[in-house]
């Protein structure tokens, strides 16, 4: 059983910027492929980003490329998510997830650990 626990989450105006961390208790991080979703109010989980346990590949929703970073600290056992020029439309609770595995992690349905999530509201 993997626990996950996030943290950073609030409130931020427009255009502002604000960085999540999630830490991993386990001690097989590097197996694990670290992923961020987000659920606005109302609405379906999505995909936001991802980290490869190995190999260091990264993947990011069209909606978030060259605004949102995502990093990982295999040391640490934690991975950060790193949000500028936010927008209104960023407004959601951003859960931490880890799959198993490399491939397949953009469905929520394929993760096999989540965090609680983390709101972040984004005023206009």
């Amino acid at each position: 059983q993997v626990q996950l626990v996030e943290s950073g989450g609030g409130l931020v105006q427009a255009g502002g910027s604000m960085r999540l961390s999630c830490a991993a208790s386990t001690r097989t991080f590097r197996s694990y492929a670290m992923v961020w979703f987000r659920q606005a109010s109302g609405k379906g989980r999505e995909f936001v980003a991802a980290f490869s346990g190995s190999g260091g590949n990264l993947d990011y929703a069209d909606s978030v490329k060259g605004r949102f970073t995502i990093s990982r600290d295999n040391a640490k056992n934690t991975v950060s998510l790193q949000m500028d020029s936010l927008k209104p439309e960023d407004t959601a609770v951003y859960y931490c997830a880890a799959k198993v595995l490399c491939c397949g992690y953009r469905q929520p349905d394929s993760i096999n650990y989540w965090g609680k999530g983390t709101l972040v509201t984004v005023s206009s």
